[in-house]
């Protein structure tokens, strides 16, 4: 399955979790006390998720950030190039 279909149907389900939020509320009542509506758990956990997806896609988010440049990727290749 591609990384962008799999972003695109992220984005879907943050459009609805956000819909449930809106109509119920950000707190949840349960007999444990209030806490974060579920809905709004898994929200976040979703935005990482479509964060993860549209950095492995490398995508610049900034038009300006993009022009002139390429994207390389930085960091230790090997544990043999530390010192």
């Amino acid at each position: 399955m591609s990384i962008l279909l799999e972003a695109a149907r992220t984005v879907d389900a943050l459009d609805e979790l956000e819909k449930i939020v809106r109509d119920e509320g950000v707190t949840n009542v349960s007999p444990q006390g209030v806490r974060a509506h579920p809905a709004l758990v898994e929200a976040r956990q979703q935005r990482v998720t479509l964060a993860k997806l549209v950095a492995s896609l490398r995508i610049p988010f900034d038009e300006e950030e993009g022009v002139g440049r390429t994207q390389r990727r930085v960091g230790v290749r090997a544990v043999s190039s530390v010192r």
